[in-house]
């Protein structure tokens, strides 16, 4: 039976009247539904514009593609930031899931998705006819926004900060303005953060691994600015540039609607790419539509280029500079004689001889500008969480003695040089190729530097004495055309910080990576791991001595035990004038089987343009029984 009953339909179908009335019935169908089966008209609207594919609803939900073509993943990774169950994967099905959600009654207030998604609501508002909507009450995201006053967003970087892994490269952030000009209102600003939740109990060495490895969440935060300020200004003694940005007051509305929604939402967090300084390109991406910034960046999201490409997208309008206490100190020492600097050290430790004869003597100028750096002293000296009544009043003694002297106090110093700004600096990324010839055997050779920055380089936008360098690969091609790895260095960091009177800082050093050496009458490629630490000597303009014990740890099958450790020396002058910077740096080292080695080596960099240098090396080492000299030069290239 229910076979011939089949058989009849189908007779039925292939009648010739039948198979004219059946298409026109399906169409009134569709336009037609039977009101169980009714479409929303926002949904029929979205699906017909395809909404679930227009960047800025992927933009919004942090979509990038896929490995397979037409597939996408958010990079949020927390659940609570999608309403459909595969939403992570799916935009369309997290589009429908959203406007079903938008209809929900009102009786669920905060937890409503119209106040948890504000910029999904308004960008679908200005998509889609959505009349009738529930009108849920957002007390929590009613809060939020009249505490959070802005018209317009500054993008902030604090400078490098070689003692913190994460921080080493630099640091972006967001500051939101309400738009008051008076100054000093920035420190009522809100700042825009993103950063890795860490475990407290780990130690440096597992923050280092988790953060390269994307160990921890990561997590925006909005909190006052001026915490900012101390954070970085005073307790870790960097400098901040600030860049304000042109986004208008629709831009700056988009910008924080969509902060509302990613509060305690988690991400992947990662020092090289998913970092601070990608997620806040991501928001500008939400705040100006048709913005692509993230796309540059692949592998690495160092923060400097990521300023560099807000710089470019024609987003900033200007350049602020906030001095560290150490910048202040030193500018307020640098405009006084020499010999009264032991006078600054004095008074911050006995202000009450600010009445002696010898201070009272001074002319009225020199006296204001020598109370005003012993006031900056004592502040730079105090940085602990701690208040010290002592300290306290000797501070208060020295204020109440500049406000006497401000009439003769010389006006502020005018804004640093345009070239020591961060972004005037050479790009991160570099290409080598050159010429080296060891002992009558001729190379060519070819360079390629992930990040970022050496000590013979082009110091414009660098802190002087710091070298930073992750995935410096460099190869050398023989007369037979057979490429072989020169040397791979997978982190090499150097920071040559000079001590004197006022500031006392560790100069050290830390390098891992793969390199050749002689042993045994063979060259051989070794794996090392290097560490320092010493002191730093300021002679003349940015010349510098320097002088680090040493401690080595080498994989070497040229040795009997083919793991030793070693202990050494290094020392080395470094010196800038102009477009040239010279380094002689010399080594030796005593490993635990007895084995010796010496080394001299001078680098000299000429700085062509920002972006061209050229670079010569004179290389001797003496690795008993065997010595060799070296020489190459490479034509540098950064972007």
């Amino acid at each position: 039976m229910p076979g011939l009953v089949v058989s009849s339909a189908i007779h039925l179908a292939s009648m010739p009247v039948l198979r004219t009335l059946v298409p026109i019935l399906v169409a009134v169908w569709l336009l037609f539904p039977a009101p169980g089966r009714a479409l929303d008209p926002a949904q029929a609207q979205a699906d017909a514009k395809s909404l679930w594919q227009r960047a800025e609803w992927l933009k919004l939900l942090h979509y990038k593609p896929g490995l397979r073509p037409g597939h996408w993943h958010s990079q949020a990774d927390d659940p609570a930031f999608f309403l459909a169950a595969g939403g992570a994967d799916d935009p369309r099905a997290e589009l429908d899931a959203t406007l079903a959600a938008l209809r929900a009654p009102a009786d669920s207030g905060d937890a409503h998705a119209q106040c948890r998604f504000v910029a999904r609501l308004a960008w679908l508002r200005s998509e889609l006819d959505l009349v009738d909507l529930p009108q849920p009450d957002c007390a929590a995201y009613r809060e939020f926004r009249s505490k959070v006053q802005a018209r317009q967003a500054v993008l902030i970087f604090p400078s490098y900060y070689l003692n913190s892994p994460s921080s080493m490269f630099g640091h972006t952030l967001l500051r939101l303005d309400a738009g008051d000009d008076a100054d000093g209102a920035e420190y009522l600003s809100f700042a825009v953060n993103f950063g890795a939740v860490v475990d407290a109990r780990d130690n440096g060495l597992f923050y280092a691994f988790k953060g390269l490895t994307g160990g921890y969440p990561g997590q925006f935060e909005v909190d006052q600015y001026y915490k900012k300020i101390r954070e970085y200004n005073r307790d870790e003694n960097r400098d901040i540039w600030e860049y304000p940005l042109n986004l208008d007051a629709d831009e700056t509305e988009r910008l924080i609607q969509h902060l509302w929604a990613l509060r305690n939402i988690r991400f992947a967090y990662y020092f090289f790419d998913e970092n601070c300084s990608y997620r806040i390109l991501e928001l500008l991406e939400v705040a100006r539509p048709g913005l692509d910034l993230t796309s540059g960046f692949p592998l690495t999201a160092i923060p400097i280029d990521t300023v560099r490409a807000v710089q470019n997208a024609g987003l900033m309008r200007g350049k602020t500079f906030r001095p560290s206490q150490g910048t202040v100190l030193r500018q307020r020492l640098d405009a006084l004689p020499d010999d009264l600097h032991e006078a600054v050290v004095t008074l911050g430790q006995h202000a009450e001889a600010i009445d002696s004869d010898g201070v009272q003597a001074l002319p009225p100028a020199t006296r204001a500008r020598l109370i005003d750096a012993a006031y900056k002293y004592l502040r730079f000296r105090q940085t602990g969480p701690a208040r010290d009544p002592a300290v306290a009043e000797r501070s208060f003694r020295l204020l109440q003695a500049l406000k006497a002297e401000a009439g003769a106090l010389p006006p502020p110093e005018p804004q640093p040089d345009p070239a020591s700004a961060p972004d005037a600096s050479h790009g991160s990324r570099r290409l080598a190729v050159g010429g080296w010839r060891e002992n009558d055997r001729d190379y060519l050779t070819l360079g390629l530097r992930l990040s970022l920055h050496s000590l013979e380089e082009n110091r414009n936008g660098f802190p002087r004495g710091a070298q930073i360098n992750l995935g410096n690969l460099d190869l050398r091609i023989s007369d037979r055309g057979r490429p072989d790895i020169q040397r791979f260095d997978v982190i090499d960091i150097l920071s040559l910080s000079p001590r004197d009177r006022f500031f006392k800082p560790l100069s050290w050093s830390v390098m891992t990576g793969v390199e050749r050496q002689w042993t045994e009458g063979r060259e051989r490629r070794v794996v090392h791991v290097n560490g320092g630490a010493g002191m730093t000597q300021a002679l003349w303009g940015d010349a510098r001595l320097y002088g680090l014990a040493t401690g080595r740890l080498e994989y070497n099958t040229g040795f009997r035990d083919p793991v030793q450790p070693a202990l050494g020396v290094r020392a080395g002058l470094l010196v800038g004038h102009g477009a040239l910077t010279l380094n002689a740096d010399l080594g030796a080292e005593q490993f635990a089987n007895g084995d010796t080695r010496l080394r001299a080596a001078l680098r000299q960099n000429l700085q062509l343009s920002r972006q061209q240098a050229l670079h010569l090396e004179l290389l001797w080492r003496d690795q008993q029984p065997r010595e060799e000299f070296a020489i190459g030069l490479r034509y540098l290239h950064y972007y």
